[in-house]
């Protein structure tokens, strides 16, 4: 019987805790079969991933996450089954490597806009290679408020309402695209992220959609017509009416359904691994995968 989280984060992405020899030892202990590491614009911690499994009941699908955008929207696409050893994914981190390391000042400077003050030296310690993230800024926040006098941070502290993942949560709150400290990254169409997926021999499935999109039928139409395969259905993002939501629409297009945590660790730390229920579809699912990615190669 499959046992399955097909979307989970190293310390191969800026937000990740685990390397990927532990997020597979954490797999094992989970007691999944099969899993993949998508990492986002990165595909550098697949071949530990793969190595790490060695003589195991695990089998690691090669995946990452791209950042897109349509029509002005930002999106993620889950590429699963991509031949990881081409150079142009090692292009892309790079190039959008350094656009995160420019706007890391600014990111800081319009939360501190905001009213929301920390530690410099603290949040050297967290940097991701000169990166500094919004969850990040959301730990130095919180630990800096020592005396708890802040109200804007009041939703992320114990109890609050927006506790349950403080970090993920501070993000989508003041730094997600159409909030007040978002600053801009160039990043490549839904169109060339395809692309890019379906030249390296994967399938192409649109994350977490409830995030992104919001059951808009318009706009999620418009996303499948250039050629995104399936929707990650099953994710810790979705409430059980957007989990029936996108499954229905994606049975009803014969688009592939996944099931993913999108584990991180610390970032959010509510999310446990292989902890997005598939109603008993695992299987069924794992098959459908693999046949779409056998079928590109």
């Amino acid at each position: 019987m499959a046992s399955i989280d097909l979307h989970m984060h190293s310390t191969f992405s800026n937000d990740g805790e685990f390397t990927p020899k532990q997020l597979v030892s954490l797999c094992l202990q989970a007691g999944l079969t099969h899993a993949a590491i998508a990492d986002h614009n990165s595909v550098g911690g697949i071949p530990e991933a793969l190595l790490s499994t060695s003589g195991t009941g695990l089998t690691i699908i090669p995946a990452v996450e791209l950042d897109c955008h349509i029509n002005g929207n930002i999106l993620h696409l889950l590429g699963y089954g991509i031949d990881h050893t081409n150079p142009i994914f090692f292009d892309l981190e790079s190039g959008l490597h350094k656009q995160e390391q420019d706007n890391s000042a600014e990111l800081m400077q319009k939360v501190r806009n905001l009213g929301i003050d920390f530690d410099d030296n603290f949040i050297a310690t967290l940097a991701f290679d000169g990166v500094i993230t919004p969850e990040m800024i959301a730990e130095a926040a919180l630990l800096h408020d020592v005396k708890a006098q802040n109200p804007l941070l009041d939703p992320y502290r114990e109890g609050g309402e927006r506790s349950d993942n403080p970090f993920v949560n501070f993000y989508w709150d003041y730094c997600s695209q159409g909030k007040p400290a978002f600053v801009v990254m160039n990043y490549m169409s839904l169109e060339e992220a395809i692309e890019l997926v379906h030249n390296n021999g994967g399938a192409a499935i649109l994350a977490h959609p409830g995030n992104n999109v919001k059951e808009d039928i318009t706009l999620l139409e418009e996303i499948i017509k250039y050629g995104v395969q399936g929707l990650e259905a099953f994710s810790s993002y979705h409430n059980p009416e957007q989990i029936s939501f996108y499954r229905s629409y994606a049975e009803t297009h014969r688009l592939l359904i996944t099931c993913g945590s999108d584990f991180h660790g610390k970032t959010k730390k509510n999310i446990k691994l292989g902890s997005s229920p598939c109603d008993g579809l695992e299987a069924q699912m794992i098959e459908a995968l693999m046949r779409a990615i056998d079928q590109k190669h």
